[in-house]
């Protein structure tokens, strides 16, 4: 479950163009100039990073996905003991 403060939302024109809105342009810093990268980590996730006119680092926004950190792994460990096996394990029994 995400937790938010608030929402700005923008909406991508026809020529693929997007108006950040002013709150998020303020809160970020970012100005007429400003560099916006778009950057796909290895994992899946994506990191928009900032940059001002001369190329310095004005910040990093990070989108993580942990639920699918270890999707990878799901359904690996094959077939397991049955809930009566192990009981009879825990117990000692044979």
């Amino acid at each position: 479950m995400e937790h938010h403060m608030s929402t700005a939302e923008a909406t991508v024109g026809p020529d693929g163009r997007v108006t950040i809105p002013k709150s998020v342009r303020d809160q970020l810093h970012i100005r007429p100039g400003t560099k916006v990268a778009f950057v796909r980590t290895r994992d899946g996730d994506w990191t928009v990073r900032l940059k001002d006119a001369s190329g310095r680092v004005l910040g990093i926004v990070e989108e993580r996905r942990t639920r699918r950190r270890f999707a990878e792994f799901l359904g690996h460990a094959g077939p397991g003991p049955t809930t009566d096996e192990i009981m009879a394990l825990t117990r000692g029994d044979e």
